[in-house]
């Protein structure tokens, strides 16, 4: 790993990196997260008798939107062609599982866009649920794994 922060230039100032001269590659990254909810909201949720609606078909589209908004978002994220996004809601034991895959043919990676995915998926299922379960939470929301570029690939252990 390189000890120089990329964003950072020569002068201790934020910039965009420049990526012209990288190779296009595939490149994938999967990330994930959990939003803690209460035994009661999580059995609304699964049998769909939520007041706003489907909260997971919701989530999956919400997530989807905000890989593709991530460099509007995030100011130094470069825009980029999404081939893919997968977003897969689960209700687990605690609260529902949040797992995103984003995959592009381009110079830079997608960690940011699958952080994303997760992040935006996860606050729409507490805008749903909010007036259900005020303590709902976010929790673990990280990179799993990704895959191309000049780092090749990398799995969370």
């Amino acid at each position: 790993m390189s000890e120089k922060l990329t964003h950072i230039n020569d002068h201790g100032e934020a910039h965009m990196v420049d990526v012209s001269d990288r190779e296009e590659t595939v490149r994938t990254a999967t990330a994930s997260g959990k939003v803690l909810l209460s035994k009661e909201v999580l059995a609304l949720i699964s049998s769909g008798s939520t007041p706003k609606g489907d909260v997971l078909a919701t989530a999956r589209i919400a997530g989807i939107m905000g890989a593709k908004k991530t460099p509007e978002l995030i100011p130094l994220c470069h825009p980029i062609s999404i081939s893919s996004v997968s977003v897969e809601l689960e209700v687990v034991e605690g609260g529902v599982s949040i797992l995103s895959t984003v995959k592009i043919a381009d110079r830079t990676g997608v960690e940011m866009e699958a952080l994303t995915a997760v992040s935006i998926a996860a606050l729409t299922i507490i805008d749903m649920v909010k007036a259900l379960d005020p303590s709902a939470s976010i929790s673990h929301v990280r990179v799993e794994e990704k895959d191309g570029g000049r780092n090749g690939h990398w799995k969370r252990s």
